[in-house]
Parts: C-alpha cells; sequence; structure tokens
C-alpha cells in the first residue's frame, strides 16, 4: 500500500507539473486564455471564428474518403493544394483509383499542383527521417510540374502533422488521413476485413462554404512561397464551423505568437461535458484532458454521464503513455462503469489489429471536432495541427450514429437511441465478450474488443513524464 500511494502521489505531481509548465509556456506568449477557456462555446484565442454557411460530409475510412478526393482533384479548375506528414507516390487512391503520383501528376499538366509535406526528421532516430522525406519528393516531383515543398520549420523533436487537400479554394479536406502507406495502408473499407496486415480506421470531412477560405489561408502561411490570399466565399450551407489549429510560436513570421485553439476548444467541451464523451484517437496521454475527463468521472454531472474512447491496440509509440492513463480515468471511475476504453480487430483468427488513427472528439451531441490532432501534447503544444469544430445537434448525432453503426456492425436505426444505454448495453458487453474469445479462443468474431488498461502505478507516470521532458 506504500508503494500505491508514493506512485500516485508522484504521479500526481508529475502531471501538475506539466501543466503549470504549459501553462507558464502559454502564459508568456499571451495565450493562457487557450488554456483556462471559459466552460463552452467557440474558441476565441486564435485567428478564425465561426463560419456560417457551410455544407461538409463526414467520411469514415479510405474507401469511402480517397475516391472523392480523387474526383475533386480531377475537376479542379484553378489549382490543387495538399499538406501532410508524408507522402507516398505510389499510394493508390482507392481500390480502383490511381495513385498519388498519377492523380497529382495529370492535373498539374493544366494547373498549379502544390504539395507541402514535413521536412522529417533532422536525425534517423524517427521516420520519416530527412533522406526518406527526400527521396520521397525527388519521386513524386521527377518528369513532372507539382511543385513539392518540405518543410523544416518545426519546434525540434516535433513535425507538421496537418493532413489537407484543397481544391480551388472551394472544397477543403479536413482530417486525419495521410496519403500514403508509411506506417500502414491507409486504403481500408468499413467493415475492416482481414488483410495480412494491420486494418486502418480514418475519418475525414470534406467542406464546403466559408470556411475553406480559411483551411487555404493556413496553407498560405506555411507555404514558402507567394500566394494569393483565398476570396471570400459564398455561403453553400447551413452549418457553422469553427477553423482551428496548433502552430508553435516562433515558427512562422505571420504567426509569431503561434496558436492554439485546438487544446482551448477540447478544454471548452470537455469541461462543459453533461452525459457523454466519445472520442477516438491515435493517442491519449495529454494531462489537461486526462484531468478534465478524471474530474468529470470522480463528480459526474449525472448519473447517466459516460466516457468511451476508442484507441488502438499497439499505438506506434507511446503505447505505455496511453495505457498509464487509462489507469488514471479508471483510478476516476472507482468501479462505477461510466468509463469504457476499446479498440478494434479485424475479424477471424489471427485478425489483425484495425490501427484506430482517426480523430474525433463528441460531446453531448452538440459538439464535434474532426481533425489530425491527437489526445496528446505534442498535438496540443508542439506540431501544427489543423481541426475544425462545429455545434449543429443534428451533423454532430448524424456524424455519432455513423460512427457507432460501423464498430458495433449494426444500422444506424440500431444505434438511434438513449447513447448511455447504448453504451451500457451494446458496447460494454460486446467488447468484454470478445476481449475474453481473443485471450482463450485466439480469434475475434466482432472487431469492437475491450482495451486492456494497466494500473496507474509504474506506466501511468510515462506519459507525464513525456510531457514534461520532450514537450516542453
Amino acid at each position: 500500500m506504500g508503494i500505491s500511494r508514493f506512485d500516485d502521489a508522484l504521479g500526481n505531481g508529475i502531471e501538475r507539473a506539466v501543466r503549470s509548465h504549459h501553462r507558464r509556456r502559454l502564459s508568456r506568449i499571451g495565450h493562457e486564455r487557450a488554456f483556462t477557456p471559459p466552460v463552452g462555446g467557440w474558441a476565441d484565442a486564435g485567428t478564425f471564428s465561426p463560419r456560417p454557411g457551410n455544407r461538409l460530409e463526414l467520411l469514415v475510412d479510405g474507401a469511402e474518403a480517397l475516391p472523392r478526393m480523387v474526383a475533386d482533384v480531377e475537376a479542379a479548375h484553378s489549382h490543387v493544394h495538399l499538406a501532410g506528414w508524408f507522402f507516398t507516390p505510389g499510394f493508390r487512391m482507392g481500390d480502383d483509383g490511381p495513385t498519388l503520383a498519377a492523380l497529382l501528376g495529370e492535373t498539374a499538366e493544366r494547373i498549379p499542383v502544390r504539395v507541402l509535406a514535413w521536412a522529417g526528421a533532422p536525425l534517423p532516430l524517427f521516420h520519416p527521417d530527412r533522406r526518406e522525406v527526400r527521396k520521397m519528393r525527388d519521386v513524386l516531383a521527377s518528369g513532372t510540374r507539382i511543385e513539392v515543398e518540405l518543410d523544416a520549420k518545426e519546434r525540434p523533436m516535433h513535425c507538421h502533422h496537418e493532413k489537407l487537400v484543397i481544391v480551388d479554394d472551394r472544397i477543403a479536406y479536413v482530417g486525419g488521413i495521410d496519403l500514403t502507406t508509411f506506417g500502414g495502408d491507409r486504403l481500408d473499407a468499413s467493415d475492416h476485413p482481414a488483410r495480412g496486415g494491420i486494418g486502418w480506421h480514418d475519418a475525414c470531412f470534406r467542406l464546403e462554404g466559408p470556411v475553406v477560405a480559411d483551411v487555404a489561408d493556413h496553407f498560405r502561411l506555411r507555404w514558402a512561397g507567394k500566394l494569393e490570399r483565398a476570396q471570400p466565399i459564398e455561403p453553400v450551407g447551413s452549418v457553422d464551423v469553427q477553423l482551428v489549429r496548433t502552430v508553435p510560436e516562433r515558427i512562422y513570421t505571420g504567426l509569431e505568437r503561434g496558436e492554439f485553439t485546438i487544446l482551448e476548444s477540447y478544454l471548452r467541451a470537455l469541461r462543459s461535458a453533461e452525459r457523454l464523451v466519445y472520442l477516438e484517437s491515435q493517442f491519449l496521454w495529454s494531462s489537461e484532458a486526462v484531468s478534465v475527463l478524471a474530474a468529470k468521472l470522480r463528480d459526474p454531472p449525472c448519473d447517466d454521464f459516460r466516457v468511451v474512447v476508442l484507441l488502438p491496440a499497439r499505438p506506434n509509440n507511446g503505447g505505455d503513455d496511453t495505457r498509464g492513463q487509462i489507469g488514471v480515468l479508471l483510478d476516476a471511475d472507482a468501479g462505477r462503469r461510466r468509463f469504457l476504453a476499446c479498440t478494434l480487430h479485424q475479424p477471424g483468427r489471427g485478425g489483425g489489429i484495425v490501427y484506430v488513427h482517426a480523430k474525433i472528439g463528441i460531446v453531448d451531441d452538440r459538439w464535434l471536432t474532426i481533425g489530425s490532432a491527437n489526445l496528446n501534447e505534442h498535438s496540443f503544444f508542439n506540431d501544427t495541427e489543423v481541426n475544425v469544430v462545429l455545434h449543429d445537434e443534428a451533423t454532430v448525432r448524424t456524424a455519432r450514429l455513423k460512427l457507432w453503426a460501423e464498430h458495433l456492425e449494426c444500422s444506424v436505426d440500431d444505434v438511434s437511441g438513449d447513447p448511455t444505454t447504448l453504451v451500457d448495453e451494446v458496447w460494454r458487453p460486446r467488447a468484454e465478450e470478445e476481449l475474453e474469445r481473443r485471450r482463450r479462443d485466439g480469434y475475434v468474431q466482432h472487431r469492437l474488443t475491450l482495451l486492456p488498461h494497466v494500473s496507474r502505478r509504474a506506466q501511468a507516470l510515462w506519459g507525464p513524464v513525456s510531457g514534461l521532458l520532450v514537450d516542453g
């Protein structure tokens, strides 16, 4: 018991130190409001205000999203801009689609095509490194009119992480889908069939309307050459949408103090939660987010309050950090079964994992964010990231039902009931049963599986330590 109490006190102390460090940093550059915003509402500590009059469509998994990107790029009239963490020239854009290189090369014969990629890790300790990215650039640009720029203006140990496709400053794709096979093939379908490697769950928004001009202006900030500002776009729909982002300070001359509105948006929304928090993320080791969720679980707003997180079974890094923070939330829940952590597997015997790469936050069917930002300190403070946020209840609920229907392998009508009842009577029994079957028989019948956790003692400390030493 003494060791457990010591570890608990040490963990709490480290987490407080991490939060204090980030608060001091943001305060020094005039962004403390992003760290301590009011409860609820739109982010107001950044560049972009909410834009009315937008139309948006949630596209889930590569098989749905990639062909739509192809069609829009092929129909482009003035220009195509892409920003991403990494690109694979031979990446297939749909089951019967062209490769990325062929699509962009043919388009560049008639209009400007600009590709903005992270320059890669300066030392070959992380991947992709500088050499790998330069090779990618050379393959993509060789013999074509594609303009490729490598952005090395990152904070040390961090990267440019947003995933954007912009067509004519009229249509934009914002989400988590990288156009690459690096680390896993993003071309996967919603049923995630066993395919010999890892599956890939991801999502993005296809946007039309005034918010697209803000996406285009963000690209313009990062592109080294001079680009014309996006012209105001007429309303085409009825949804208010806000572009939020992470841009560290002292990186770009056009935004010297940086911007941290993704952090602000999440903190506003999580603190306002009354009945349901649903999160999909590659990582969950932000002390800022976890502390808010833990406080909600210790003192829930109502008896029906639930927190559900969907995470990869084996993230490509930070696995112990995420599992430790799950332990923190389970401790806060104290056995009341308000918190549930799940993952996905390909069905069948020996089926691999489905890597959860989507970055989605939903609160009470009234707040939704999708973009490139994970729930870690990299995305909140140090990598460049782009998300969109909306408060339209009908759109938010439709998005949640689409995601839940996929994960629970049922129709939208089947998941249209009370969220708390669905979590207690469908999500949890399914996830627990599949984990037991996987352990006992070596296969899963359904994709949704309970995510095994570790106790807070030991691994729970690694996330905050990483945040303090690496993300400072």
